[in-house]
């Protein structure tokens, strides 16, 4: 007689579970195409379920889209917020949180698929006022972490955010030290 292999338990996903997956997703699908040039089944497919139970997490694009964004714009808060807890406990203030946080953000970039997700959500916010609203939402929240975190005057907070987007756009165009001077500069005057 032959064994015979035991069945093996289907363990079944719950919606939340496979939201995160729709989010997981959504991420690196919508960073190479973009939030308007992406089809809701590409997502679909890259999640492993149909289009149908897609729009039963997410009803709508727009659901799906302001979901992705909020997902990319937590991990950079909660990656911020992480930073200036560490430098904190390390006795640093001011200058020296802000230092660790435009550090770590400079780690984050290294994620393709979340620099890519920021880059098409200041797009997509052109022609798309929930995104923009969203936007701006994120910014303002973004802003006060900032700022009750290091305690510095808003021009100092200006700074930090004015070269984290020509980081963005450095990292986005793929500019290195070994594009020339103009590069080295961008990226780290």
């Amino acid at each position: 007689m032959t064994p015979t292999a035991s069945p093996t338990k289907r363990t079944l996903s719950t919606a939340d579970e496979r939201r995160e997956a729709v989010l997981e997703a959504g991420m690196r699908v919508f960073a190479e195409k973009g939030f308007l040039g992406t089809p809701t089944t590409d997502v679909a497919k890259a999640a492993g379920i149909s289009q149908a139970y897609l729009f039963r997490l997410f009803p709508t694009k727009s659901d799906l889209v302001l979901a992705v964004v909020q997902r990319s714009n937590e991990r950079i808060r909660d990656a911020f917020a992480k930073a200036a807890a560490e430098a904190h406990a390390r006795g640093a203030t001011g200058e020296e949180v802000m230092i660790a946080m435009g550090e770590t953000y400079g780690e984050l970039l290294d994620d393709r698929s979340l620099l890519m997700t920021q880059i098409h959500q200041h797009a997509a916010a052109a022609s798309m006022p929930e995104i923009a609203e969203a936007s701006r939402a994120w910014f303002n929240e973004l802003f006060g972490l900032v700022q009750r975190e290091t305690g510095l005057p808003d021009e100092h907070i200006h700074q930090f955010f004015a070269t984290g987007m020509l980081l963005n756009v450095m990292a986005a165009i793929g500019a290195t030290d070994e594009h020339g001077p103009w590069a080295q500069c961008l990226r780290v005057c």
